[in-house]
């Protein structure tokens, strides 16, 4: 199975911690992010993974070759300019085109600056069972930005914050607004429907599929443990979590 790590931020919010490094390789209980983000891959069957990087690009590959790319394959997807989440997935789609005989085998897109305890193989198996175009990992929590479904799960539009007004793709009746959790289960089915070009959000990519009556689900992951690690004072909560073991390692 196949897999990218977002990792190309410049880890702005996280300062000081990434003054002099990726986020990537910001340390939570010892470990790196990038570390964590790839043994939970593994442990799901993932053994290909593409990485995109930026900010220190170089600190992220020599780390990498340090560490015999933790027994996987490895590329790494360079971008000059920023691209964004649905700027980078384009850019690195030949990774997941390019064997014919496994174009039809979903791939796992996952945030390195978020930790879970969310079971990757049932969120893979609930994107098989209802042929989605892309299953989206979400809790029912408060966040600056709410992705909103319908009563079926399917992806009708977005909201920033609790009382602004929505941006619908498509009819729904009584929304439901949920935090993503920026981790994605996706067929390579989704990749020649981007249309969109440049430095874009996947999330606008999704909403104009969703209106065109693409099938973009949430996977309700309520009863798992999630972080964002954006900020320090998140890194110092995680780094507690797993010290205490409220999260698996």
């Amino acid at each position: 199975m196949k897999a990218m790590i977002l990792a190309a931020g410049l880890g702005t919010r996280l300062r000081p911690l990434t003054d002099n490094r990726p986020k990537a390789l910001v340390e939570v209980a010892g470990r790196t992010l990038l570390e964590i983000t790839l043994a939970r891959l593994h442990t799901f069957g993932v053994c290909e993974v593409i990485i995109n990087v930026h900010h220190l690009a170089d600190m992220v590959v020599d780390y990498l070759k340090a560490n015999a790319n933790f027994g996987l394959r490895i590329e790494v997807s360079r971008e000059e300019v920023l691209l964004d989440t649905g700027g980078g997935l384009k850019k690195a789609a030949w990774f997941f085109l390019q064997d014919s005989n496994r174009s039809d085998e979903p791939f796992l897109l996952h945030n390195v600056d978020v930790i879970s305890s969310i079971d990757l193989g049932r969120m893979l198996q609930f994107h098989r069972d209802h042929q989605a175009l892309a299953a989206l990992a979400v809790q029912d929590r408060e966040t600056s930005r709410y992705l909103l479904f319908d009563q079926q799960l399917q992806l009708c539009g977005r909201r920033a914050g609790r009382d602004q007004n929505p941006e619908l793709v498509r009819p729904a009746p009584q929304p439901q607004a949920l935090g993503f959790s920026g981790i994605h289960v996706i067929s390579p089915r989704l990749l020649p429907l981007i249309k969109e070009k440049g430095v874009f959000s996947i999330v606008t990519s999704y909403l104009n599929l969703a209106a065109q009556g693409e099938k973009i689900l949430a996977f309700r992951a309520d009863q798992y443990y999630w972080r964002d690690l954006g900020k320090p004072e998140n890194v110092a909560q995680a780094t507690q979590d797993l010290q205490q073991k409220v999260v698996p390692q």
